[in-house]
C-alpha cells in the first residue's frame, strides 16, 4: 500500500514526540547509533508491508536504514535492570511507514542481538523480528568498532563490520529536514501474525543529538540477509549520536 505521504502534515510527525498518554512499561538507553540510510522506490517497501501500512516518504522515495547501536540498562518498569542481561548491542535493518491514522513509524525487517530471552521477549510480546548473532564492540579511541554474525541455524554467517566516529558538534534535527524524517521517529509497527493485527507501540525521549560521521567501515550483507538488493552506492545519509534515554510503552492493536 502506498499513501501520498510526501503532503503528511509536519503536524503528525512533531505530535509523535508528545510523551504517550499510556503507561512506561520498560525503561531503556540507547548508545552510541550510527544511521546509515538509502533511498530507494516506495514500491521496494510497499511489498512486504502488512494491510494498514504504507510507506512513508521523502521527496517521493522510500529510506531503509542500517543501525547498529547499544543498549544498556534494559529493564521493566518496577524492576532493577539484571547485570549481564540488560545491556547488549544490537543491529537493525529499519524502513520508514505510516498507518492510517496518518502516525508515523518505524518498520523493522530485522533486528540481532546476542541475548536468546530478550530476543524471545522481544518476538513474543513485541511481534519484532529478532534473530541471534554474535555482536563484538570495541571501542578504539574515538572510534567505534563494531562486528555482527548472525546465526543461520547451523553456522555463523560472514561477519558484517563497522566502525566510525562521530565527529563536530551535535545538533537536533530541524522539522523538514531529511535527518528529522529519519531520526525522529517515536513510533513502531509490527504484525501479529498468529491474530492477524496490526500492532503498534510508542517509545519516548528526548530529540537525539545528532553529529556527523566519519565512517571507516560498513557492511551491506543485512540488506541480503532480508531478502533484499543491496544498494549500489555509499549511504545518502551518515548520522550518528551518542544517546538517548528512552522510555516504552505497551504493544496496541491498531483499530
Amino acid at each position: 500500500m502506498c499513501f501520498n505521504l510526501d503532503i503528511l502534515p509536519i503536524q503528525n510527525r512533531l505530535a509523535e514526540r508528545e510523551k504517550p498518554k499510556l503507561p512506561t512499561v520498560m525503561y531503556q538507553r540507547w548508545e552510541e547509533l550510527l544511521f546509515l540510510h538509502w533511498p530507494v522506490e516506495p514500491q521496494v517497501v510497499a511489498k512486504v508491508l502488512p494491510p494498514g501500512l504504507g510507506v512513508d516518504t521523502y521527496k517521493g522515495k522510500a529510506w531503509l536504514g542500517v543501525v547498529p547501536f547499544s543498549m544498556r540498562g534494559v529493564r521493566p518498569r518496577f524492576l532493577p535492570a539484571v547485570p549481564g542481561l540488560s545491556s547488549f548491542p544490537e543491529l537493525n535493518l529499519r524502513t520508514y511507514v505510516v498507518d492510517e491514522l496518518g502516525r508515523p513509524g518505524v518498520w523493522f525487517y530485522s533486528l540481532d542481538t546476542p541475548k536468546h530471552l530478550p530476543n524471545w521477549i522481544a518476538r513474543t510480546f513485541f511481534h519484532l523480528n529478532y534473530r541471534f548473532a554474535r555482536i563484538q564492540v570495541e571501542d578504539k579511541g574515538s572510534s567505534r568498532s563494531y562486528r555482527s554474525e548472525l546465526w543461520m541455524g547451523t553456522d555463523w554467517d560472514a561477519p558484517q563490520e563497522y566502525e566510525w566516529e562521530r565527529i563536530g558538534e551535535p545538533f537536533t534535527a530541524e522539522p523538514g529536514s531529511l535527518d528529522f524524517f529519519l531520526a525522529e521517529r517515536y513510533r513502531l509497527f509490527a504484525y501479529n501474525d498468529a491474530k492477524a493485527q496490526l500492532m503498534t507501540g510508542q517509545v519516548h525521549h528526548q530529540a537525539y543529538p545528532l553529529q556527523q560521521v566519519n565512517l571507516k567501515r560498513y557492511s551491506k550483507r543485512i540488506f541480503t540477509l532480508n531478502g533484499l538488493s543491496k544498494p549500489d552506492s555509499l549511504p545518502v545519509s551518515l548520522l550518528a549520536s551518542s544517546g538517548v534515554n528512552v522510555q516504552i510503552s505497551p504493544m496496541i492493536r491498531v483499530d
